[in-house]
């Protein structure tokens, strides 16, 4: 997975930076109700891994300014992204054809795509699919 998108300041990020740790990548919208519900599991998994092991990195296909207003709001803890329209092809390239958020990919410490997930993961789900990673 190859990309660079900006991060909630206008720096843009390389999502390879990651590379050498577990990568959870969430794709969300500020707009969709089960994106909204899983983001304090994905908050309470990257505290309970140490972000050396695992990231959690949330791209949001959304506007800039709500993206941060709702960060700011929620305390989201995580780093987010800021997508658009064409990062929805990376999400169709990923097994995701619909296009149905929210969507995470998880990458092993090579950047490898292991496991896909369509529609909300709760924190045990998630830390069940990382366990054999770490």
């Amino acid at each position: 997975m190859r990309s660079s998108l900006a991060d909630l300041r206008g720096n843009s990020q390389q999502i390879e930076q990651w590379q050498g740790r577990v990568l959870v990548v969430n794709f969300w919208a500020t707009w969709c109700a089960p994106c909204r519900e899983e983001i304090p599991a994905l908050m309470r998994v990257q505290k309970k891994h140490d972000s050396k092991r695992v990231k959690i990195v949330g791209i949001a296909i959304d506007n800039a300014d709500k993206v941060r207003d709702y960060a700011s709001k929620m305390k989201i803890d995580y780093t987010l992204l800021i997508g658009s329209i064409d990062t929805m092809e990376m999400v169709k390239e990923a097994g995701n054809r619909a296009g149905v958020l929210p969507f995470t990919l998880v990458l092993d410490r090579t950047g490898k795509v292991v496991h896909t997930h369509t529609g909300m993961l709760t924190e045990a789900a998630l830390d069940a699919l990382l366990a054999p990673l770490l």
